[in-house]
């Protein structure tokens, strides 16, 4: 089948058709270099295997000249129905394309095979054709910035967003990806094959720290949109704070924290609880004993040195998001980014208002979404839910139609977690007599790359904290049972040496019991 052809107005808007008339004002030229384009394309002519060196860095809009970029698209139009290239074969193409007369005729095309010996250097001299052309774009960009930047009417935030936008669309779309070798791909696979062999974990992606969950999803993966949402009451925050701290200060993962509804301070007095363990209120009003005081310092050093970032900035908008990420990005490589929370983000001005929340809250997701696929890091933003489960009888388990403005939240996340806590809802006992005094559950409802499954952990109020089931299974702050009667504990434990018991074996331990080791 014919490839289509060349549309010569797409390749002039983005070469010499948009250079600024100031340049041309000044009697600048435009960078470009002529000699070495007509080099290139001679060599292409009179050498087969030339072009399947530098298609995949030249594209047509890589010449200044015009005729250049009709001759190399007919070129391409060979290539692409497996169809010799050479002087006569490329002379045919332009004349079925209707664009050898303004290519110079054949006159012109035979001179072009007279400019160049070999292909020996083709690689070299179409970088140099790529590099001027790199240079009219960014003065092409540039022109456009001192233009709308001088419009009293453009919104900056907007025009920054766009200016990185393009600025990152040429960086990315002059990155050559090398072909490897079997050899050097078998030495690489094996070199990741023994460090992942070393980590015994099965971790692709960053770490939550919750060794159950870790489990089913391998850790947040690249590029995914995670949604983790809840009632008021049930934790989002306090669940999100835990995995960042997991992230950062238990395997070093740079993380930025967006919260627009909690003030950074209020978020690291959060922090600060959870890790020495010390109750909120206490931390609140800094009445501290001397021995907690010096508790609070032992165990919160860690967090001093944890690559944490953390922005306050209420009614955050897509644009700003997309700018501080991709700065902190650059700077810190950041591996995790948290939204806390989408609802309270505003989309870009003109899209959504009053009465249109819905299309808000679509154009803020299907932002979300292309900010972890741009960055490739996954994006965890938290959710609220309507108030539907609050009316609905039962035990109030959440479902994805409970999400607010449901259709496209849950279209663009790769994973729905919800997070429900009965004890909330003065539910102290399942169907089965077991308590859940204590039991907070990571329900996996949307699943793009994995399993659906239900995750105990921990909820520890007085720290706002959540913990491993497994970890604090036996011991006095929390019940010592399986709270899903259906699966044994030991199913639960990843950490090896779990030992399976019935769900109700301590239901007789006091709370004042100590114990040396575990009640088996």
């Amino acid at each position: 089948m014919d490839s289509p052809k060349y549309n010569s107005k797409t390749a002039v808007s983005r070469t010499r058709g948009n250079l600024p008339d100031v340049i041309k004002g000044l009697g600048k030229v435009p960078p470009q270099a002529m000699d070495i384009e007509e080099v290139v394309l001679g060599a292409l002519m009179i050498e087969k295997d030339a072009l399947t060196t530098v298609i995949d860095i030249l594209k047509p809009e890589s010449f200044y000249k015009e005729a250049h970029q009709r001759i190399y698209t007919a070129i391409r139009d060979l290539f692409g129905k497996s169809e010799p290239v050479d002087l006569m074969t490329v002379t045919a193409q332009l004349r079925t394309n209707g664009d050898l007369e303004f290519a110079g005729g054949p006159f012109y095309l035979n001179q072009l095979t007279y400019k160049v010996n070999s292909s020996a250097n083709i690689e070299y001299h179409a970088r140099i054709i790529v590099e001027q052309a790199v240079k009219r774009e960014l003065i092409t960009i540039a022109s456009k910035i001192e233009t709308d930047a001088f419009e009293y009417t453009t919104d900056v935030f907007q025009l920054l967003d766009r200016t990185q936008s393009e600025i990152f669309r040429i960086a990315e779309s002059n990155i050559r990806k090398s072909v490897s070798n079997m050899k050097d791909l078998m030495r690489q696979a094996m070199i990741e094959l023994e460090e992942r062999s070393k980590q015994k974990d099965g971790l692709t992606g960053v770490p939550s720290g919750f060794t159950a969950l870790d489990r089913v999803t391998s850790g947040w993966q690249k590029s995914d949109l995670v949604i983790i949402a809840a009632r008021p009451g049930m934790g989002k925050t306090a669940f999100v704070v835990s995995a960042m701290r997991n992230a950062a200060v238990q395997f070093g993962k740079g993380v930025a924290i967006f919260s627009l509804e909690m003030a950074s301070v209020q978020l690291v007095n959060r922090l600060l609880s959870a890790e020495a363990e010390l109750g909120s209120e206490k931390i609140k009003k800094g009445d501290l004993s001397e021995a907690e005081w010096g508790q609070l310092y032992n165990k919160t050093k860690s967090l001093t040195e944890a690559p944490i970032f953390i922005d306050d900035t209420p009614a955050l908008s897509i644009l700003e998001l997309r700018a501080k990420c991709r700065r902190l990005k650059a700077q810190h490589d950041i591996q995790l980014i948290i939204i806390d929370y989408l609802q309270l983000m505003s989309a870009d001005s003109g899209k959504g208002g009053p009465g249109n929340r819905e299309q808000e809250i679509a154009a803020i997701s299907r932002a979300l979404k292309q900010l972890a696929k741009e960055l490739e890091v996954p994006v965890l933003a938290l959710s609220q839910l309507s108030r539907s489960v609050e009316t609905r009888g039962g035990d109030k388990r959440p479902m994805l139609s409970d999400l607010r403005e449901s259709g496209s939240i849950e279209q663009d996340a790769d994973m729905v977690i919800f997070l429900y806590r009965p004890e909330y809802y003065k539910i102290t006992e399942d169907e089965n007599g077991n308590s859940t005094l204590g039991l907070g559950e990571v329900i996996i409802a949307k699943h793009r790359n994995g399993s659906l499954d239900t995750v105990p952990l921990r909820f520890k109020g007085e720290f706002t904290k959540f913990s491993d089931w497994e970890t604090d299974n036996f011991f006095a702050d929390g019940p010592s049972f399986n709270a899903f009667p259906d699966v044994k504990t030991s199913e639960f434990d990843i950490s090896g040496g779990a030992k399976t018991f019935e769900s109700k074996m301590n239901d007789n331990v006091s709370p004042n019991d100590s114990f040396d080791e575990p009640p088996f």
